[in-house]
């Protein structure tokens, strides 16, 4: 029997509402069907006793955390919300640009929505988010990989100092791993920026690389002349599995990748679809528990590759990474994902 969803993409309009319809738009859930608006002043145009579930999704990323110190607009907020929930309305609370961690951790709470959000079903962003944003930000560029003339061994990118990027990136330096490799680290205690030559050539480089807006851009250049990716996720805990462009980038580039992330990062990879290197060099290191151990596994598989035969590696992986590379593209694997998180928003919103 055929449900009908009501959904508001982003109560106060200061999130990314777009983008968030366009999520929703990826599902391919049998009997289900959407009305998605953005606009809560336009909610009186739909007959609110048609749907079987009403939906609104509070947006707290970084556009409320920059607005929580004005009062009209948390005033306002709240209004909206109570008058929602009155409507019948069940809220989503929407971080789907963070993991779970970085929440708990603070990052992105506010004081006057703390008993709220408490209520409320998390969105965050597991697998499925920076999966479809890279798919719809770079669907439609012509990137052009060429994988015969490697240069270096490591493709090595980092930002923010994060404490186990920082401790990876320490011991990597202490033990020599990256002497021929392409590596930055732009907001270390001592800036190590990326070798001019293969930057993005949109930014300018003789200034500080930009905090926001340029983290899902690639640029070929130093996918084709790099080994494999180390890629150094957003968190390395054991209670969650957060994906961002950083695994998604080496995929779409047909690269080898090696991940410092969340214990058994590589395991929920291989579930959703995609394969791994595992039948090339040794992966134990997804299967350790302890954090620092699991960079000390990472080392050691890092050092026995460095100054490895690239080319013949690549053609040992030629139908994994391409493999990798449809799999990302495929729109049925991605709506699965999609999916599975639409349905934990109904479960939430049916057992209100």
């Amino acid at each position: 029997m055929e449900q009908h969803n009501l959904i508001l993409t982003d109560i106060m309009k200061t999130g990314q509402n777009q983008l968030y319809e366009g999520y929703i738009r990826f599902n391919t859930l049998p009997d289900q069907k959407f009305d998605i608006i953005s606009e809560y002043y336009l909610l009186h145009n739909f007959k609110k006793k048609n749907y079987n579930r009403k939906i609104a999704l509070f947006d707290i990323s970084h556009g409320l955390v920059l607005l929580k110190f004005n009062k009209e607009f948390i005033n306002e907020t709240k209004q909206r919300l109570e008058k929602l929930k009155q409507d019948g309305f069940k809220i989503i609370t929407a971080l789907p640009w963070e993991s779970y961690d970085n929440f708990i951790k603070g990052n992105f709470r506010i004081q006057e929505f703390e008993e709220e959000i408490k209520k409320n079903y998390l969105w965050h962003g597991q697998q499925s988010w920076f999966w479809f944003y890279m798919v719809i930000k770079h669907i439609k560029n012509n990137l052009s990989f060429d994988h015969s003339n490697k240069k270096y061994d490591f493709l090595y990118l980092n930002k923010q100092p994060r404490s186990h990027r920082v401790k990876l990136y320490e011991k990597l330096i202490k033990n020599d791993c990256l002497k021929n490799s392409l590596y930055s680290f732009t907001d270390y205690k001592s800036p190590i920026k990326l070798n001019p030559a293969y930057e993005l050539p949109w930014i300018d480089v003789k200034q500080r690389y930009p905090m926001f807006g340029f983290d899902q851009d690639i640029y070929e250049k130093p996918y084709n002349e790099t080994g494999c990716s180390i890629v150094s996720e957003t968190n390395d805990n054991d209670t969650d599995i957060f994906m961002t462009e950083k695994i998604w980038k080496p995929i779409i580039a047909g690269h080898v990748f090696i991940v410092h992330g969340n214990y058994q990062y590589l395991e929920k990879l291989k579930e959703i679809g995609f394969k791994t290197f595992e039948s090339v060099f040794d992966e134990s290191y997804d299967n350790v528990l302890d954090p620092n151990k699991r960079i000390d596994a990472l080392v050691e598989l890092i050092q026995k590759l460095k100054g490895s035969n690239w080319n013949e590696l690549y053609k040992q992986t030629e139908d994994i990474r391409e493999h990798n590379r449809k799999t990302f593209w495929t729109k049925s694997y991605l709506s699965d994902l999609v999916n599975k998180e639409l349905l934990r928003w109904f479960e939430f919103v049916d057992n209100s």
